[in-house]
């Protein structure tokens, strides 16, 4: 969470596309689950770590409201910078080759494409410290600034739910493809940024369904 005084300083040192997302207006604590816009993203990179490693790919798919809007999904592979062109062997993870990468889209252009689909809307994610941290580091490298901008994040949400139920996860609990099994959502192949955006986007409808209390909660900047 930003405080006030820290959240104003970074919306005054954006340039930019990111500048330009802060112009936009995020929607509200009391918007409900049926009009709330949102934007499921999801992000493929080298590693765990936004400082060492580089992000490779971006996916996202807008929900509106209970509905995916497929039409509005997005997806961009990241190109590498000259002496920092190879995935090594986060390839086997990902599938995403360095001739792919290569042939990819500058790092900025890409971000901006997301501010720019993102703007207006709350991130959707499956493990917000992954989005936070890639998507704010490109931003700061970037733009200047951290990115700031409402969450949901179902790894969070199938979390609390869990442990209200007295069943503690452990392990592969709360990864993305088994929480959607346990909802009866079909198995998608993982890693891919707009399949598990996706995926992603399929699971909070199932989530949002079967709400109860507070567990479906908007992460305020």
């Amino acid at each position: 969470m930003f405080g006030l005084d820290k959240r104003s300083r970074t919306m005054r040192a954006a340039t930019g596309p990111l500048a330009e997302f802060y112009r936009s207006s995020f929607p509200v604590p009391s918007d409900k689950l049926d009009t709330l816009p949102l934007l499921a993203v999801d992000v493929e990179t080298t590693g765990l770590t936004p400082e060492k490693d580089r992000l490779l790919s971006i996916g996202w798919v807008p929900v509106d409201g209970r509905s995916i809007d497929l039409a509005g999904a997005g997806h961009v592979v990241l190109r590498g910078t000259e002496g920092d062109a190879s995935v090594g062997e986060s390839a086997t993870v990902h599938g995403l080759t360095d001739d792919a990468v290569a042939a990819g889209e500058d790092s900025a252009e890409a971000v901006a494409r997301l501010l720019d689909a993102l703007a207006g809307r709350v991130m959707l994610v499956h493990y917000a410290h992954m989005e936070q941290g890639f998507l704010g580091y490109a931003c700061r490298r970037h733009f200047g600034a951290d990115l700031i901008v409402p969450i949901v994040d179902t790894f969070a949400v199938e979390r609390r739910h869990m442990e209200r139920m007295g069943t503690y996860p452990r392990g592969e609990d709360l990864r993305l493809p088994r929480v959607r099994g346990r909802y009866g959502l079909p198995f998608y192949r993982s890693h891919n940024a707009l399949t598990d955006a996706l995926a992603c986007a399929e699971l909070y409808l199932a989530l949002a369904a079967n709400a109860r209390g507070d567990t479906m909660k908007v992460m305020q900047p």
